[in-house]
């Protein structure tokens, strides 16, 4: 059984613009709930980032990315544990040059993951609103 918690805004600008901010690994504490991320972007690549979600401990995590595609999605996967997986997304649907849809959403799966996510979840929901809010101001401009 996996649960799943996602956020879906509408962006008045390019599919580019919106995937240059979110590339930008560096300033992703700007509109994002991670800090300190390190790596590239790149099939397998390892990122290193500090989480930081409202109601959590900080957590630092090292995880791989399973699927990036430019102007279109990035994702990965993180076993957290026994029971516990998470996969981390981000997507843009460009409806018409300068108009998308920018969605950011955690899956859960496991049986750990599901408690994780029955325990967090009214914290992670209003979390993931903000990180879609930061990400239409940056890319807005």
């Amino acid at each position: 059984m996996n649960s799943r918690i996602e956020n879906r805004i509408g962006v008045q600008a390019t599919s580019d613009r919106i995937w240059e901010v979110l590339a930008d690994l560096e300033r992703w504490s700007l509109w994002n709930a991670y800090e300190a991320v390190e790596g590239r972007l790149a099939f397998h690549a390892p990122l290193q980032l500090v989480e930081t979600f409202p109601g959590q401990p900080e957590r630092n995590a090292v995880v791989s990315l399973n699927d990036w595609t430019p102007l279109n999605r990035l994702v990965w996967v993180e076993k957290r544990g026994f029971l516990f997986n998470a996969v981390r997304y981000f997507e843009i649907d460009e409806l018409n040059p300068g108009n998308c849809i920018f969605a950011n959403g955690i899956q859960f799966a496991g049986l750990r993951g599901e408690l994780h996510y029955d325990k967090h979840r009214a914290a992670l929901r209003p979390a993931l609103e903000e990180i879609g809010d930061k990400m239409k101001a940056l890319a807005e401009g």
